[in-house]
């Protein structure tokens, strides 16, 4: 088999943290690779995270400023494809892989289905609010391999007209890192940040595309849960959006509180460390669905951003009302109290091993890049009469 160059697509600091262990995976192989990083990583408002990826000691990195903050998502999408185009037009890779439910992984399967070119998506099959949801299953219809973290999520492709054979099932990459011995330790972690209470929780929420005009409500509802309660809070910036600017606003009134840390971004391993050690993750992330229940650490769900996604005894769903939010609050305490389970639906940390086992199969190459629509029930009527 000729040596195979893998480009990798990353927009955002929470898709690097899924990427990363993928792209180590094959660093460490015979095979080439570089990253093009858009999106978010080159914004200063959201800590310029471009650093992230070039602490993480990868080489062959492209940077590409895809948006200008306040731009709308289909202009960045028409951006990302334009400069990712040509970027692929001089540096011809035997495959894209693309991540989740952002308007930069839609970008890259588009470029790279239309030139082409083999798209691998990680984590499709998953079920998302808003139009993240929608952009999800069609960077699913235009990626002709799909790496998903579990059957469920592979049903669901299927359903969707995936060929079987395309799907591969190797679970969640980030926990690969999140159940790491390298993590560093939680005091490393407080000192670098400059988080100096002993006990703190994270708060995570991301505006909700499809309902703006409730935004502004919305957050003062969580802001004023959050001042009443005197807690300490560790407050990540929300991602960017539309509607980002009434989550930033809202948070203003946090920002002189002593007991309040505020962050445009975190490091991902750092992240992971303070989310083991926090009291509970609060907003509406998805971190608070996917990663949370792997530590065992409660969640509050605020809001329908979250909705139809996965559910676990960790997390308490909530409408965006002060008095509910106060109220699972603290119920949090009963949660610890009964010491719930890790929950490792979504993998055991071997995702990167299943990953480079696939690349490195020749079978995998030989793979047409004519899509065909698999027909459920035409296979099961063939079942059913053999």
């Amino acid at each position: 088999m000729t040596k195979k160059k893998i480009l990798f697509l990353t927009g955002t600091r929470a898709d690097f943290g899924k990427l990363k262990s993928l792209i180590k995976a094959v660093k460490d192989s015979a095979m080439e690779y570089c990253i093009f990083v858009t999106g978010m990583h080159t914004m200063n408002r959201y800590g310029y995270t471009v650093d992230e990826v070039n602490k993480a000691g990868f080489n062959n990195i492209h940077i590409f400023m895809n948006q200008i903050y306040g731009e709308p998502m289909d202009m960045v999408l028409a951006n990302t494809i334009n400069g990712l185009s040509r970027f692929i037009h001089e540096n011809r890779p035997d495959m894209i892989v693309v991540h989740g439910d952002r308007v930069e992984a839609l970008a890259g399967a588009i470029v790279g289905s239309l030139n082409n070119i083999f798209v691998a998506h990680i984590e499709g099959g998953e079920l998302s609010g808003t139009i993240d949801g929608l952009i999800r299953h069609s960077i699913s219809k235009l990626a002709h391999l799909h790496f998903v973290a579990n059957e469920e999520a592979a049903a669901r492709l299927t359903q969707l007209g995936e060929n079987p054979k395309s799907i591969y099932i190797i679970g969640s990459p980030d926990i690969d890192i999140m159940l790491s011995s390298t993590l560093p330790l939680i005091d490393e972690v407080k000192q670098y940040y400059d988080i100096v209470f002993e006990h703190y929780s994270i708060v995570m929420f991301h505006p909700v595309t499809t309902e703006l005009d409730k935004i502004h409500s919305d957050i003062s509802e969580l802001v004023d849960a959050l001042i009443e309660t005197k807690r300490n809070y560790v407050v990540i910036y929300p991602n960017n959006d539309e509607g980002c600017h009434d989550i930033f606003a809202g948070y203003e009134r946090l920002r002189k509180l002593e007991r309040v840390k505020m962050f445009p971004s975190l490091r991902f391993e750092y992240f992971l460390v303070l989310l083991k050690h926090a009291d509970f993750i609060i907003g509406n992330s998805s971190a608070g669905i996917r990663e949370a229940p792997v530590y065992a650490v409660p969640s509050i769900d605020i809001g329908t951003r979250q909705n139809g996604r996965f559910d676990h005894n960790t997390i308490n769903h909530v409408n965006p009302c002060k008095n509910e939010i106060l109220k699972a609050i603290a119920e949090t305490r009963n949660l610890v109290h009964n010491k719930p389970q890790p929950c490792m639906y979504f993998g055991q940390g071997d995702s990167a091993q299943k990953f480079i086992a696939v690349l490195k199969s020749e079978e995998l190459w030989k793979l047409s890049k004519q899509k065909q629509f698999y027909e459920l029930e035409k296979h099961i009527w063939k079942e059913k009469t053999m």
